[in-house]
């Protein structure tokens, strides 16, 4: 029925075979996008790389954040020319390299103001703050801004306040599923350019060879089972663990340093038909100098809303979404629509963690607000060799990766010359055009192009012979018993919550339709994880259970 032919060699078991055999030029601690993308632009060049995760692809700050691959017009507002600039030149390379994951999204800026007259400074601003944009880099993706009516933004987001919307302004950036990009990343890396890379694996200590110079790692593939605890041997040691960046500096320094501010950015999914628009919108927040975004979220019926921006002081692992967190998000939607926003409304949440740089301002003050913090990146070079990237944003994972594996190569004794980064043009494993036919939309199982690109027919391989695995497995949302089996079997999933909440995204979308079917996808991965009667039960109670607590700490009612 379908032709496919199945790539078997991104299996965790034989990662750790490799980890443990083998010697590597550089290991990468860390497997979000910007460990992942190092991961890549590393093997890319032909260094031997092996990567890394204590947990799964994506689970931290790669998987929550607002999903945008965007310039940061309100980085103009700070005059971070050069910031915006480097954006807005990898949005585009993002957009060539991986369009099946990776799609052009226009914004909405509506403008208020009273008696049908907005402020002439107000408008004026974003005309100037918009032209800058389409200068600075904005115009590669083929529109620039342009003023819209009343009318033309009530079409857009019917529910806005008319009484006080006077007109608008139309923008263009773009969208990404940020998990599926991150683990996009890591399969191309392993399998168009033989890197070793294996999640749930923790470092836990690093390994010194002569002269005091990091070697490789100790890493933990089974938390449970210390006597299973191996070394990768590594020439060089790359540190992209994100907002626990300081935690592995400390293992290499000796003291825990303080670089990293986090700052806790939450989102909350909704119905469409409570929130309606065909495009993305900026709104105000009232009393706090900055904007939120309402975006659609395709074939699911869903709009999520974010993001929050707020110092944050506890636990890195898992970071919750507050009642308050939720009412500052409805509250700002509810000031300029007339949607009514309770959190009845809610059908899903996520909260994440920026790994901001803790930088003194010049008068050697830290900001008060994570808002006004930069989202450049820094490379630093231990005395042991060891290589930390961060700071930086999704949008210049690529270019952070570029950075880092420049330091790599100089630590190697090698010129960047000799190596050149090849990752500005290369695409992604899927790549394809064909998410941009009109027509695309209209074929069967179409949602699958803007999730595994070329690999789709080998998603739907799986169901030859097995009908079944070609239904929805969630209420509401798309996701097939086909995507379930192959996240197990074709990329690395090793738990129920890796494919609900990653390689799907049920989880942040619609709770309760996800946690409803959590047997019925745990039976779908038993037989491609080995998993008895009893460990199907756990997966699902386990996932269950998490699903409530992140629900009832947002102050959410369950049925």
């Amino acid at each position: 029925m379908w032709q496919a032919e199945i790539v078997h060699r991104f299996r965790r078991q034989d990662s750790l075979r490799r980890l443990a055999d083998e010697e590597f030029d550089v290991l990468v601690v860390g497997g979000g996008v910007t460990g992942a993308g190092v991961a890549l632009d590393a093997a890319s060049r032909g260094l031997k790389t092996a990567l890394v995760e204590k947990g799964d692809f994506a689970s931290g700050t790669s998987s929550k954040s607002s999903k945008m691959v965007h310039g940061g017009l309100r980085y103009l507002q700070q005059r971070e020319f050069r910031l915006v600039y480097e954006n807005l030149a990898e949005r585009q390379r993002l957009l060539d390299n991986a369009p099946h994951l990776v799609s052009p999204l226009p914004f909405l800026i509506p403008l208020f103001g009273r008696d049908g007259v907005v402020s002439k400074t107000v408008a004026r601003s974003y005309a100037i703050a918009l032209w800058l944009y389409d200068l600075t880099g904005g115009l590669r993706i083929g529109a620039r801004h342009k003023r819209v009516t009343k009318k033309e933004a009530l079409a857009h987001l019917p529910t806005l306040n008319a009484d006080r919307l006077v007109a608008g302004f139309l923008y263009f950036d773009a969208r990404a599923d940020d998990a599926r990009l991150t683990l996009t990343l890591a399969r191309t890396a392993a399998i168009e350019h033989g890197a070793v890379v294996a999640n749930y694996t923790s470092v836990v200590g690093l390994t010194t060879g002569d002269h005091g110079v990091t070697d490789g790692a100790l890493v933990r593939p089974d938390p449970s089972d210390t006597s299973r605890d191996f070394a990768v041997r590594a020439r060089v040691v790359v540190n992209a663990t994100g907002v626990w960046a300081d935690d592995l500096r400390a293992l290499d320094e000796g003291t825990h340093p303080r670089s990293i501010r986090p700052a806790k950015g939450v989102h909350v999914s909704l119905p469409a038909d409570r929130m309606p628009c065909d495009i993305a919108a900026v709104i105000p927040v009232p009393h706090d100098r900055r904007s939120i975004f309402v975006v659609p979220w395709p074939e699911t019926n869903l709009v999520y809303i974010g993001t929050t921006d707020t110092d944050y002081h506890g636990p890195l692992d898992n970071p919750s979404c507050t009642p308050e967190d939720v009412d500052y998000l409805l509250d700002a939607a509810n000031n300029v629509t007339t949607s009514h926003l309770t959190r009845a409304d809610v059908t899903g949440v996520w909260a994440g963690l920026r790994p901001l740089l803790a930088t003194p301002d010049k008068g050697g003050h830290v900001s008060e607000r994570t808002a006004d913090l930069s989202r450049r990146h820094t490379v630093r070079t231990s005395a042991h060799g060891v290589v930390t990237v961060t700071g930086g944003k999704l949008t210049t994972y690529r270019k952070m990766a570029q950075d880092t594996v420049d330091a790599v190569v100089h630590r190697l004794g090698e010129s960047p010359k000799s190596r050149r980064c090849v990752t500005a043009s290369l695409r992604l494993l899927g790549a394809t055009s064909i998410t941009k036919d009109p027509l695309a939309v209209s074929r069967p199982h179409a949602h699958l192009l803007g999730r595994y690109g070329t690999e789709s027919a080998a998603v739907l391989a799986l169901a030859e012979g097995r009908p079944e695995l070609l239904e929805p497995v969630i209420e509401g949302l798309p996701y097939l018993g086909a995507e379930i089996v192959y996240a197990a079997r074709e990329e690395m999933a090793q738990t129920l919550t890796d494919v609900m909440a990653r390689r799907t995204r049920a989880m942040i979308q619609r709770a309760q339709p996800t946690m409803a079917a959590a047997d019925a996808a745990a039976r779908l991965l038993a037989p491609e994880l080995g998993w008895d009667e009893r460990q199907v039960a756990e997966q699902a109670n386990d996932f269950i259970e998490t699903c409530q607590k992140e629900l009832l700490t947002a102050g959410l009612d369950l049925p």
